[in-house]
């Protein structure tokens, strides 16, 4: 007895639903590889889940901005407007950059220069002994920053040791003066040609006795 035709709907059993989902993209993932490899075909395919998640296949001779431009070619349907062009290009234009400033990097670094020609080997030299003058300029520049901020530093160290012998001097000065203020006034009391008597404050207290 065969199966049952199944209906093509909507499962409303959320359980249900990503079994069958689970079970229908690892399916359909694998029909994509199998024709890849039998067939010799180029395959890409896209599948987002209700959720949002992202599951992509293609074929490892190809990559999948590859079968998009390819079919925007064949099917005449604009894909992306002239803005993204513009990006896309842009982005192509920096990567093809970095890649050759990465191999001018090995080159400097002395690595896969043997295919170079000898032009090439002068304009890398040039550009080391140039490197190597800035370099030798630039530490040059901050030697001279160091000794102006070290001479600077000892100029008011002087300036604040001389400050600090100033008060002390003149401090000392205060205190000498005070002492011979202090001797001045004990020589005069003691030079004074006249002595206090002092008188009682009842003066009939002696005529009573």
């Amino acid at each position: 007895m065969g199966r049952g035709k199944i209906e093509i709907k909507r499962i409303e059993n959320s359980s249900n639903r990503q079994v069958t989902f689970a079970k229908r993209r690892a399916g359909l993932l694998k029909k994509a590889r199998e024709i890849g490899v039998l067939c010799d075909a180029e395959v890409g395919v896209v599948i987002f889940s209700s959720a949002g998640k992202l599951y992509d296949f293609w074929t490892p001779k190809t990559t999948l901005p590859r079968i998009l431009e390819k079919y925007q070619t064949n099917s005449g349907k604009i894909l992306w407007d002239e803005k993204h062009k513009s990006i896309s290009a842009e982005i192509d234009r920096v990567k093809k950059e970095n890649d050759n400033m990465q191999i001018e990097l090995r080159h400097m670094k002395g690595e896969d220069v043997n295919s170079l020609q000898p032009k090439e080997l002068i304009a890398i030299e040039g550009a080391l002994q140039n490197g190597q003058t800035n370099l030798r300029d630039k530490m040059m520049d901050h030697w001279k920053m160091h000794r102006r901020t070290e001479k600077m530093l000892e100029e008011e160290h002087k300036l604040l040791v001389m400050r600090v012998h100033q008060q002390e001097a003149e401090l000392s000065g205060s205190m000498s003066e005070m002492e011979l203020g202090y001797h001045q006034s004990r020589d005069f009391t003691a030079q004074m040609p006249f002595t206090f008597r002092v008188q009682p404050s009842h003066p009939n207290l002696q005529e009573d006795k």
